[in-house]
């Protein structure tokens, strides 16, 4: 564009020397016309070039566009044959766990048969025992605790102060949890001593677990003579370790003077139980 203006005065300027004023002046508007008419063309190819750059820069941002919409498209296409497949493994995992689970509840239900099956049989031992022992005996107490029955002799009932001789009236309490006893072949019975925490030496013993464990002895004999099955008898001193009541009165000490005769189900049998049906569903299953 310099040139050009370069050229026009220059020839302005040879015109001039040969020309009028009239005819300069002409030249000079003429001049001055092209001179505005390449200065608006020039602004509109500006434009114009500024106009193609940001239609390129639009063009190459919806090619981006579509080229990143392509290919969450082929993504979602992917996810949705994953997803296919997963659904189908999802659904046959579902099926297998509820089948899992039909078969864990229908051995639970084994299970709790089995120790309701228990529970009744411990539940009509209670009922013989008080039937046969008496519950208005306020020296004598039956209880079932966590599926083991309890049957609870004060000591003034069984032995002499610091002996552990059986007495007369006891054996006829202890005939009677005999018969109990040995009507229940599937349990045992065990004979557990207690004492208070007063101290006790009288040779051959010589404390408090001495006599407890004799207590509890002479008890097990008794019920060996009454018929009970050696073999279903367990004799267990405690000493002064287990108390029920406190030993700061007459009354306390008296209450832990005692000897508890706990029957219970024999556990290896009890479990074979529940084993044997377990097995019966696994066959059943089968």
């Amino acid at each position: 564009m310099k040139k050009t203006l370069i050229l026009g005065v220059f020839a302005l300027l040879l015109l001039g020397s040969c020309v009028s004023k009239k005819e300069y002046a002409a030249l000079e508007a003429k001049q001055k016309e092209t001179q505005d008419l390449l200065n608006t063309a020039t602004v509109k190819l500006n434009s114009c070039l500024a106009d193609k750059a940001s239609s390129e820069a639009r063009a190459k941002a919806l090619e981006d566009r579509i080229a990143d919409l392509k290919s969450s498209n082929e993504n979602l296409i992917q996810s949705n044959k994953d997803l296919t497949m997963l659904t189908s493994k999802g659904a046959s995992n579902i099926e297998k766990t509820l089948e899992s689970m039909r078969e864990k509840d229908l051995k639970i239900t084994r299970l709790q048969d089995a120790i309701s099956k228990k529970d009744s049989v411990m539940l009509a031992l209670v009922t013989s025992l008080k039937k046969e022992v008496g519950i208005n005996d306020p020296d004598i107490e039956v209880n079932v605790e966590k599926g083991v029955v309890f049957i609870s002799i004060a000591d003034k009932l069984l032995f002499k102060s610091g002996s552990y001789v059986v007495n007369e009236r006891a054996k006829e309490v202890l005939g009677k949890v005999a018969k109990v006893v040995k009507s229940k072949p599937d349990f045992e019975c065990m004979v557990e001593a207690h004492t208070d925490p007063v101290p006790y030496n009288k040779p051959p013993l010589i404390d408090n677990w001495d006599l407890s464990v004799k207590r509890a002895t002479s008890v097990v004999r008794v019920l060996e003579d009454l018929g009970v099955n050696s073999s279903k008898l367990i004799a267990a001193g405690r000493s002064q370790y287990v108390p029920i009541a406190s030993n700061d009165t007459a009354e306390g000490k008296a209450a832990n003077r005692r000897t508890r005769i706990v029957i219970l189900p024999k556990i290896d049998e009890f479990y074979d139980m529940i084993e044997k049906e377990m097995k019966n569903l696994e066959a059943a299953g089968n």
